[in-house]
């Protein structure tokens, strides 16, 4: 929703632009913006589209538009077969000189990395909603029963389970979700690293914010240069074809998002910059979830406190007696209270897509 406002905001301060400086050209250039910020979604949100030739078709169809109001501008406007030929050739004629080429540039270092971090927050949703629904062995589930409710039909409603037997059934249990721990510490440490890319001067805010004076460049470029182009289009495309003038004037709502203008203003809390530390501040907390999973749970009321009479499957003893052994599948092959059989298909696949996306 962060980036989706941010889009919004970048189409809109562009379109502000055309209403205040160019308002005779505003109608027909919003329409260009438009599809132009489109890309951008469609890019960052997934879809396989170049953001250069994204850059290079809004500058292409921007030309006509601007040849018509600004180079070249007449009683008429230039008919629809010279506008196409306008536009065919644009990066011919280079009418904005190397601003398309700097937008090129800008957006696809702000725009990747942005994109790579989208992905990789689906992902980590997926591996959470993943993990929150484990698939427990026959074995394990018996072993769980064993553990909180055999001692009630000795009537030993108050005994907690013994804290070695207790990890050694949970960390069996759980030995596949253990598995997970490894790359979702990667993964972390590689969104952290990611984030660097999207913060300063190449960051996507500073970047899309930015683009409305990158294109005001633009344009002052070809009005300063409007005769040499004016040469170079005749040779090109012959004199201007012209038909009856059709342009409407501004039509684009500039009190829209005022409300989205003060949520991106530089000493908000809401930047796309402070959003970031402070989901970062929160994921570092869960860094090594998965893996001391187990332990949490035990240690979290579910077993009896050291010194204290507890059930170790049997009956209720001083001290658990038997091996406890570690996380993790290879662990498990000890275990005395869980048979632990190998890692569970889903959890291998979601292990595999992290691993993709660290290397992303």
């Amino acid at each position: 929703e962060t980036f989706e406002m941010l889009i919004r905001l970048a189409e809109n301060y562009t379109n502000t632009l055309f209403c205040n400086a160019y308002r005779n050209m505003a109608a027909e250039a919003t329409v260009h913006v438009q599809e132009f910020f489109t890309d951008v979604g469609l890019f960052l949100f997934g879809t396989d589209v170049s953001t250069e030739e994204s850059v290079n078709r809004f500058f292409d169809t921007l030309f006509p538009v601007v040849y018509n109001h600004v180079i070249d501008p007449g009683p008429t406007d230039i008919s629809l077969e010279y506008a196409e030929c306008l536009r065919a050739a644009r990066r011919d004629i280079r009418p904005f000189g190397n601003i398309p080429k700097k937008a090129i540039g800008q957006m696809g270092r702000s725009l990747l990395p942005s994109r790579a971090f989208l992905q990789a927050l689906n992902l980590g949703i997926e591996v959470i909603n993943t993990t929150d629904h484990p698939r427990f062995s026959r074995d394990c589930s018996r072993a769980l029963l064993r553990m909180q409710y055999c001692p009630h039909c000795q009537g030993l409603t108050l005994s907690k389970p013994c804290m070695g037997y207790c990890l050694n059934i949970l960390r069996g249990c759980l030995a596949g979700v253990a598995e997970v721990d490894p790359h979702w510490q990667g993964y972390i440490q590689s969104l952290e690293e990611l984030s660097g890319a999207l913060s300063g001067a190449h960051g996507i805010e500073h970047v899309l914010l930015n683009f409305h004076s990158l294109v005001h460049d633009a344009l002052v470029q070809a009005r300063i240069n409007g005769p040499e182009l004016s040469e170079q289009v005749i040779k090109i495309c012959g004199p201007p074809l012209r038909m009856p003038k059709q342009s409407p004037g501004c039509s684009f709502d500039q009190n829209k998002d005022k409300q989205g203008l003060k949520m991106f203003s530089r000493d908000s809390e809401k930047t796309l910059a402070n959003r970031r530390k402070e989901f970062f501040s929160h994921l570092r907390l869960h860094r090594a979830f998965f893996g001391g999973l187990a332990d949490r749970l035990c240690g979290n009321e579910l077993a009896a406190a050291d010194g204290l009479p507890c059930w170790d499957g049997e009956a209720v003893v001083r001290s658990y007696t038997h091996r406890v052994v570690g996380s993790g599948i290879k662990a498990q092959s000890a275990n005395p209270e869980v048979k632990v059989k190998g890692t569970d298909p889903v959890i291998s696949q979601i292990i595999d897509k992290l691993k993709h996306v660290i290397q992303v």
